[in-house]
């Protein structure tokens, strides 16, 4: 078998048969938009994070989430948001597309986090929130931000693209700020392919999510073409088509059903990790702080200096044995766009910067199978040794 047919893909959901019977379910019903699956999957989703179900609002990404949450918070034209050097880039976009201007903190070069200290350094007369990312499942020192958010009266926007299962001190990522976003892409802990949830803090703000989500109309189309007869909508502003659809929660169902599960057997693989890597050039990622639940998004090793592999070519290495990996991320400043509008400079974020240049990310799915990870382990062993 040649390695092109044997390619260990980075990121590859874990898909079974329930998730398959419940899509094709949702096609032979012939519902196929937003309607009664999408309602279940909140309601599941609200029972997992243990608050309200009418607190919590489905979309058709994390990116979206994040943008309709700052315009529930009544951020716009003027106002200044501070997040992370070290995200994708929708952490950033979302902000933009709120009319804000993001302002970037350095993280902590130990949890690649964001470093409280600096967050406190950015705060401004126009700064009107903070975005902390729990970066791949590892939680933001909450204690710390929501604190500052408090003394300085600013919203905290929790960014939990990574951190569907991850909890700081007991409580649950996305509970603790004024809105919790999360993804459902196809490479996160539960899946629907494309999708997105916010949680808010009251059911009046989540309820402005759900209009904003729909083109601004006041009923969505499950409520308007019900067996109970038809109801006329009304449109109460210019919103935005950043709804689910069943055929998306029909997967998401039952990934949910087995976040538990497959949360196990990411940690299994994160640790078989660290033992395996640990005589190797590499600085790997930290061990979980003491209460806390890291979420195991990702697996990410940095190559120390002097190692003679370079990043990119270690990809490469990587990808000629037939495995996957990726790189998250480069830090913001490193995209031309930004540089280019900001003017931000990587001497500005020095640890992020290091980190960017010098990260990788390796499969970590509950989907991998044992021999799966040999064959990773070997083939790191092999580049690196």
């Amino acid at each position: 078998m040649s390695v092109e047919d044997d390619f260990i893909i980075f990121g590859s959901p874990d898909i079974r048969q329930p998730e398959i019977d419940e899509v094709v379910a949702s096609l032979a019903s012939g519902w196929l938009g937003t309607g009664p699956k999408v309602a279940r999957f909140e309601q599941d989703f609200a029972r997992y994070k243990s608050v309200d179900p009418n607190r919590v609002a489905a979309l058709n990404s994390c990116t979206a989430a994040l943008h309709v949450s700052m315009i529930a918070a009544g951020i716009g034209p003027g106002d200044e948001v501070i997040t992370t050097a070290m995200t994708f880039c929708a952490t950033v976009n979302a902000i933009i597309h709120a009319g804000a201007t993001p302002v970037l903190a350095d993280i902590r070069p130990d949890t690649l986090n964001i470093d409280p200290a600096r967050i406190e350094e950015k705060i401004s007369a126009r700064t009107r929130a903070i975005i902390p990312v729990h970066f791949a499942g590892r939680p933001c020192d909450m204690t710390s931000i929501m604190a500052m958010a408090q003394d300085h009266d600013l919203k905290v926007i929790e960014d939990c693209a990574h951190a569907i299962e991850t909890q700081w001190k007991g409580k649950p990522a996305g509970t603790m700020g004024d809105f919790g976003c999360f993804s459902f892409y196809v490479t996160k802990n539960v899946v629907t392919g494309e999708g997105g949830m916010v949680i808010s803090r009251t059911c009046e703000e989540i309820e402005r999510v759900k209009i904003l989500s729909l083109h601004g109309m006041s009923k969505d189309a499950w409520r308007r073409f019900g067996d109970d007869g038809y109801k006329h909508y009304c449109v109460t502003e210019a919103g935005f088509k950043y709804n689910m659809m069943d055929l998306q929660a029909a997967i998401g169902i039952h990934q949910l059903a087995r976040v538990e599960e497959s949360w196990r057997r990411r940690e299994q693989v994160w640790h078989r990790y660290q033992s395996e890597f640990s005589d190797l050039p590499l600085i790997l990622p930290a061990d979980p702080d003491p209460d806390t639940r890291h979420g195991y998004h990702l697996y990410t090793i940095r190559i120390k200096e002097g190692c003679g592999v370079r990043r990119d070519e270690a990809l490469n290495q990587l990808a000629s044995r037939g495995v996957g990996s990726g790189v998250h991320y480069l830090s913001i400043p490193e995209h031309d766009y930004y540089r280019d509008r900001y003017g931000w400079s990587h001497d500005d974020f020095p640890h992020a910067f290091s980190v960017g240049r010098s990260t990788i990310s390796l499969p970590l799915s509950s989907g991998l199978s044992d021999g799966d990870i040999k064959r990773i382990v070997h083939a790191v062993r092999d580049v690196f040794s």
